[in-house]
This record gives C-alpha cells, structure tokens and sequence, in this order.
C-alpha cells in the first residue's frame, strides 16, 4: 500500500531541522488547507528535506518550480489527511510515541538519549520530533482504518486468479528454474572402454547420494563444469535451458534429483533448487534460528546489552561455553527455556531486521548483535530449507497479493477524495 511511511519522514528529520525551527519575521502564508496555514518556511525546510535525502542513486532533480509545486502539494493533502484524522476521533498515545521513537533509534543503532542529542545538534528540539512522530502515526492510523475497511477479496476472486496463474505456468516465458548441474565429460565418439568408466563414477555419485551424502558437496568433487555455487546455473527462464535438462526436471519436485542423461557432451544430474511461475515460487525458504534476547531498562542501557552479548559471542567461539547455556541463563523471552530455540520459521514470522540477519547467515554462523525493537539479539542459524507452499498457503498468498494490489488502487481514490474535499487556497504559486 502506498501510504506515507512515517520512518523515511523521520529519518529526513534527522539530516536537518523540521519546522521546529522559530519562523523569520518575514514569513508568509503560501497556502491555507481548510483556513489552516502552511507558511514559506515550512515549505522551505521540506524542500531542503527532500533535496538533502536524496542518494546517489535518485537521478537530478526536477527544476526548482517543479520540485516546490510537488513539495507543496505533498503538505496539502497530508495537512488535509491530519485534519481528517482529528476530527473523526483518531488518537496517538505517549506510550506509541515513545515507541516509534525507540525504534527509529533502534534502526540507527543509537539508544534514545543519543538520537535526542542527534537531533538537538541538528536544530530539531525534542518536542518538534516528537509532533512530528505524532502527526505521521496519526495519518498511518487513519489510512489503516479508512483504506483497509474499503478492500474486499472473495474467495471468488482468489479462485480466478489461481486459475489465471495455473495457466500462465504452461507458458515457457511465465517459468523460470534455478538447476543444479554436475556434469561427467566424455569424449566426442566415447570408446565403449570410457562410456563404461563414466558410466561406473555415475553409479558411485549416485550411490553416494543415496548414503547421504549432499548434491553439492558431489558437485564440488567430481563435476567437470562450473563448481563455484554449488553448481547452480542460476535462476532463469525454461526456454533458456537446453530442452534436455528441462524434460529431465519437469516432474521433480523442489529439491529432488534427476536421473542420469546423457547429452554429446556427456553425462548430467540435476538438482532442481528452486521453480517460479510469473516471478512467484511455489515453495519458500525456512529458517531454523536461536537467539539471546536482553531487553534493555533502566539498569542495563542498549550499549551495555550489545556490548554484553558481543562478549558472550566470543566465549561461544571460543568454545567455553554453550550457545543453549547462555541462552537458558541470558534470554529475557519465552524461548529461554529451549536454548533460545525459535523453531522453524518462515518469511513474515520476524521483525524484518531480524530476517535481514538470518537470510544473509550461513547455517551454524553466530551474527553480532542485533537491536531491533524488540531489545538486543544474539542469533544463530542452525538450518535453513525449502519447503513445498501448501494449497491453504498459496490460496493464502494470492488473496495476499489481490490485496496489495487492490490497496493501491483504494488508497490512491482515498486520497483523491480527502484531497478534493479539503478546500485549498494556494496564496503563493511561486
């Protein structure tokens, strides 16, 4: 859903001063949003706002006129948006503003204090910031409860969009396929001598995988193609790969093996590591995870708890005591009891910082400390895995999608409609 989100405002805040700022004297109004004013000065600091925010990948600006007519716009229909939310009744309470606050500091690894000083050598005073967190809850919450109560998916609509994506998976161009290859050479016109050579490695690779052994470790012994990866080829469309190894892979599921086949060039195994259709896999990535919570207070600031879970990290290392331990001694959440087990879980169960860590571990690596909003996190990755979507899944995953979908296109009639109901007086067009 497109709506306004009120950490990229507060970061802006964070490379310069907001309106909190006191006015010059000569200050003007430049619009009136239902007889509330919007001053030059305001619109002075958001145009700076926007200017300084932008990184190196953002392009050029528009010309200044253009850029001071979007930024203009922008604080109407959010002044408008403020207002609507004021008069039907939506509230923000001290307790969600300090939270929002915490975690804007959290996502800057600063504890509260700090972001305060940040803030204060920046010219934005304490009370500014906090109006602001303020103002932009006050506009998500009423998004929330006006948009969300207008989108309707039935069960009919999911039905016809399953059906619409189980025909477009017959399409070559709507499939894509990430295969793993381990390739034995033969020579051009084999003597019977090596074909039966080749032949006797394959049955031993196969042998061995049936043991137990791992696709990619047999990869990185024997194959005499590309071995960096594992021997990923890497995700691409069906009619990309040769027709060979797509009829040897078509009927396995994720994460099975093929059968031997044979090409001019010599013998293939292939792994199927993952299939999408239209971009969307049929299976989803789970991690089996562990961590040491310590939540911060008043005796124990977020600098001391990472500090102290960074020591901790170490002795794990080191070998001088146990991930589980410390855990059931340290955790300060209900997991403490298992070690600090948090099971399998997939996409959407975490925080996203927390998944941003887990998705770029590997199996059996400890990360450093994590703040989230939650406290601060030691975690280790024990395993990770795809797994098959459920049909419950994927019904659930389409009526998700439709959603999405169907929000953009609600929330953007909302906030032509509160825009056009709101009357506006633009004083100064520049």
């Amino acid at each position: 859903m497109k709506m306004p989100v009120w950490i990229f405002s507060l970061l802006l805040a964070l490379s310069t001063a907001g309106h909190a700022q006191t006015a010059p004297s000569d200050d003007y109004i430049v619009a009136l949003v239902n007889s509330e004013p919007i001053t030059h000065a305001e619109l002075q600091s958001q145009i700076r706002q926007v200017v300084e925010s932008r990184g190196p990948q953002s392009g050029p600006l528009p010309p200044a006129a253009e850029l001071r007519a979007a930024v203009l716009e922008r604080m109407v229909v959010e002044r408008a948006q403020l207002q609507l939310a004021r008069e039907t009744g939506v509230r923000v309470d001290a307790a969600a503003i300090d939270q929002a606050e915490a975690n804007i500091a959290a996502q800057n690894q600063l504890d509260v204090v700090q972001l305060r000083a940040n803030l204060e050598r920046r010219g934005t005073t304490q009370a500014a910031f906090r109006r602001q967190l303020r103002d932009q809850l006050l506009i998500n919450r009423l998004q929330e409860r006006e948009v969300e109560t207008r989108i309707k998916i039935s069960d009919t609509d999911v039905e016809a969009a399953l059906a619409a994506r189980k025909e477009a998976a017959s399409d070559p161009q709507n499939q894509e396929v990430n295969l793993g290859h381990l390739f034995l050479a033969l020579p051009e016109n084999p003597s019977a001598a090596a074909l039966a050579q080749a032949q006797q490695q394959a049955q031993k690779i196969r042998d061995r995988m049936q043991a137990g052994e791992s696709f990619e470790a047999l990869v990185q012994e024997f194959s005499a193609a590309e071995r960096s990866n594992a021997g990923q080829i890497g995700m691409r469309r069906t009619d990309r790969y040769p027709p060979l190894f797509i009829n040897a892979s078509q009927a396995l599921a994720v994460g099975a093996v093929s059968q031997w086949v044979r090409s001019d060039a010599g013998l293939h195994l292939l792994k199927v590591l993952e299939r999408r259709v239209n971009g969307l896999s049929d299976t989803q990535v789970q991690h089996h995870a562990r961590h040491i919570l310590l939540r911060p207070d008043a005796a124990l600031t977020q600098e001391q708890a990472t500090q102290q879970l960074a020591a901790v990290r170490q002795r794990i290392l080191a070998g001088a005591t146990s991930f589980e331990a410390q855990a059931r001694a340290l955790s300060q959440d209900g997991s403490a009891a298992q070690g600090g087990d948090l099971g399998w879980a997939g996409p959407g169960l975490f925080v996203p910082e927390f998944e941003q860590v887990l998705q770029r571990l590997r199996e059996k690596e400890i990360a450093e400390p994590l703040v989230s909003r939650f406290g601060v996190h030691l975690i280790e990755l024990l395993e990770r895995r795809n797994v098959d979507l459920t049909p419950a899944q994927l019904r659930e995953r389409e009526r998700n999608l439709l959603r999405t979908k169907r929000a953009d296109e609600v929330f953007e009639g909302w906030v032509r409609d509160v825009r056009g109901r709101a009357f506006v007086e633009v004083r100064d067009p520049g």
